[in-house]
């Protein structure tokens, strides 16, 4: 059984299902065994320190897959920024052929990637984005609902609402990201007008993925209202797993006079981060994670994992339709 969306025609998939790429995750195991079940893998460039280090994951990636796959890039305003451009090229001159951009626009590199035939997915967290992002000539909008982890933007604006409107605004098809685990919530997508979805954090949980087993434990045993919003304060809002570290951060937000950013990096830095997902260590640094939590019940295989919520979702498109009498 396979389907037919725009977004499977495009990226030369079996299912509409993109894995979101996230960062110390998205490696050639997590990838490869996303797209080997049908959907799109994801590489994220940046776990990789270097350009070459990227060229050498995309070839692992290939050693254990022969279907499509994609790479992450997320681009952030910074001190000292990566060599994006250098990323770019790693990505072109290894043939990889769909590419996920997010954070800033990617608008510098897109004409790159459009000369060498690159699909471009951007993902956002706000109409007024994503339309920025169809005029700059993206192929794809990936729309992150509130409920997402990472950073869901600033206006608060749940998937309910915000992908039909992503889907009745935009030419270029739509892909729903946040609160999806199931076969339900790709029903849900599909309904409201997107032609996929991406997951994260259900991807975390799974066999394949190269975290920790007692962090896969930790997001099969929380529950939706387990999560954290930090950098509220900041205007950098960010969902995690609710963990001692990701407490405190909130607390030093919360307090009298809040905070700068300073007086937390020593508990929010990616390295920490790192650390909790190689090591299982919940008080060594954040998990990122969305409020999907809450519908994660096992850790299976990327194959398993995908059967089911393709056979779920055509269940329910069937089930909702016998509402209807003549």
């Amino acid at each position: 059984m396979t389907m037919r969306t725009r977004i499977t025609e495009l990226l030369g998939i079996e299912f509409p299902i993109v894995q979101g790429g996230m960062q110390w995750v998205g490696r050639a195991e997590m990838a490869a065994a996303v797209s080997n079940a049908g959907g799109l893998g994801m590489l994220t460039g940046l776990t990789q320190p270097t350009p070459e280090d990227l060229r050498r994951e995309i070839q692992r990636t290939r050693d254990i897959t022969t279907k499509p796959f994609g790479v992450n890039l997320t681009i952030l305003p910074s001190v000292n920024p990566p060599p994006y451009a250098e990323y770019v090229e790693a990505i072109i001159d290894s043939g990889v052929k769909v590419v996920e951009t997010a954070g800033n626009s990617p608008k510098e590199f897109i004409a790159r990637f459009k000369a060498h035939d690159v699909k471009i997915l951007h993902k956002c967290t706000s109409l007024r984005h994503a339309l920025s992002a169809q005029r700059n000539g993206v192929d794809v909008v990936s729309i992150d609902g509130f409920e997402c982890a990472g950073h869901p933007g600033e206006d608060d604006v749940g998937g309910l609402v915000l992908i039909p409107l992503a889907a009745s605004a935009l030419e270029i098809p739509v892909i729903a990201s946040g609160g999806i685990a199931d076969g339900r919530g790709l029903a849900a997508a599909l309904v409201l007008g997107a032609e996929g979805v991406n997951m994260g954090t259900r991807f975390c949980a799974t066999v394949e993925a190269p975290i920790h087993q007692a962090v896969k434990e930790a997001l099969l045993g929380a529950s939706e209202r387990e999560t954290n919003l930090i950098f509220r304060t900041l205007h950098n809002t960010g969902r995690v797993l609710k963990t001692p570290v990701s407490n405190e951060v909130v607390s030093l937000e919360r307090r009298e006079g809040g905070c700068e950013f300073k007086d937390i990096q020593h508990l929010v830095s990616g390295q920490k981060g790192r650390l909790a997902l190689e090591t299982g260590d919940l008080n060594a640094g954040l998990v990122w994670a969305g409020q999907v939590v809450g519908l994660i019940n096992d850790i299976p295989t990327c194959a398993e994992l995908l059967k089911r919520i393709i056979t779920e979702c055509r269940g329910q498109l069937a089930l909702a339709n016998r509402f209807f009498t003549n």
